[in-house]
């Protein structure tokens, strides 16, 4: 009897031994996840905790994949953008040859004659101009050797001398003097050396399309309403032919020609209507940067430097706006009244103030910068 109750207390304590053993075990296991968890936690804040960020940082990171897809996609299809450029306005110069033109010759007076050449002759030499001298001409960019210029920064991605005014393309993988933006359709980053290139083509770009567009419109009425027509007619042929027996099929009503001169027309003026209200939009967005002497990235820039000292009680100037007119002046390379018909209303190869690595005071500017920082 004895024993038996000596060996059934021996199996309670061996088995409360396990428990207590498992207990212990489980506890400690919370334990360590707890301490992974905590561990984490600070590595993961430790990491990525910054007293600048903000929701302008958070967006940022959140469409870097979108970025790094747009950088290497627009590198190969540009192209491709600049190919169906010239097949559009092409297309439009044919239509506009072929099918206004003879019309225009016929019905117009003479005085109205002269009026159309002309300035159609003059707006198609200023497109092709600009935009042939924006996709050719390198926008700039700033020397290798560390020697060569001072005081400047050094790109975190090119390990190289940075000049104010200047940043990284990360589309052409190289540093871009005076950087606007990396523009698909011109295949080219638009910098220092092209960049009234690239806005002179918007601003002819613009005025053809919007000129065509008013020029067309009673074509484009009318052929709409032919194009109308004739699909209600061909509605009614093919009724009339579906009672009665053909050895053949019934000519069409409208001729070949004829249908392709009413597409024609309309297409030519949906197309430059779209062109005119997308590209006239972009045009007015860069004639704002430019009276206020910024680029697109300098805009963002400025915005943020401005929120930031207007805290401090402080007002932002930008450095390099010598004021709205002047601005245009320096910007289109007008140092005297004649060359505004000579740089600016005819083609000019003339290269911009500067070398776009130090921006002194243009001849042209009478009156001094304003500070970089007022009180």
């Amino acid at each position: 009897m004895r024993s038996r109750q000596r060996m059934f207390a021996a199996v309670m304590r061996l088995l409360l031994k396990c428990l207590r053993l498992g207990r212990r075990r489980r506890f400690k296991l919370v334990r360590q996840m707890e301490q992974l968890w905590h561990y984490g936690h600070l590595c993961l804040r430790s990491l990525l905790y910054n007293s600048f960020t903000n929701g302008d940082v958070v967006l940022d990171s959140l469409f870097e994949p979108v970025y790094w897809l747009v950088d290497h996609v627009t590198r190969w299809f540009g192209v491709v953008f600049v190919a169906l450029v010239i097949g559009l306005t092409s297309s439009i110069v044919a239509i506009v040859y072929i099918c206004l033109l003879p019309l225009i010759l016929q019905t117009y007076t003479p005085a109205w004659i002269c009026w159309h050449l002309a300035y159609g002759h003059w707006n198609l030499i200023m497109i092709v101009f600009h935009y042939y001298m924006a996709i050719t001409t390198s926008p700039g960019h700033p020397p290798q050797a560390k020697n060569d210029l001072t005081g400047v920064s050094i790109c975190r991605k090119c390990i190289a001398p940075k000049p104010a005014r200047t940043h990284h393309c990360s589309i052409c993988n190289r540093c871009v003097l005076k950087m606007d933006h990396h523009c698909p359709w011109l295949n080219n980053c638009v910098g220092h050396y092209n960049h009234r290139y690239f806005f002179s083509f918007c601003l002819f770009m613009t005025l053809g399309c919007i000129y065509c567009s008013i020029s067309g419109w009673e074509m484009f009425r009318d052929a709409y309403a032919a194009i109308e027509r004739m699909k209600l007619l061909e509605k009614e042929r093919l009724e009339v032919a579906a009672n009665q027996t053909y050895y053949q099929t019934p000519p069409p009503t409208f001729s070949f020609r004829q249908r392709a001169f009413h597409k024609s027309m309309v297409y030519l003026w949906v197309l430059c209507s779209s062109v005119a209200l997308a590209l006239g939009a972009l045009t007015l967005w860069h004639a704002a940067l430019i009276t206020r002497g910024e680029t697109s990235i300098e805009r963002h820039i400025n915005r943020k430097e401005r929120q930031r000292l207007q805290k401090k009680g402080k007002v932002f100037r930008n450095p390099y706006s010598y004021g709205s007119w002047d601005n245009w002046k320096v910007f289109l390379g007008v140092d005297v009244p004649r060359h505004w018909l000579t740089r600016v209303l005819l083609p000019s190869p003339h290269l911009p103030h500067g070398t776009g690595l130090s921006w002194d005071l243009p001849p042209s500017v009478t009156e001094q910068r304003a500070p970089l920082l007022a009180i």
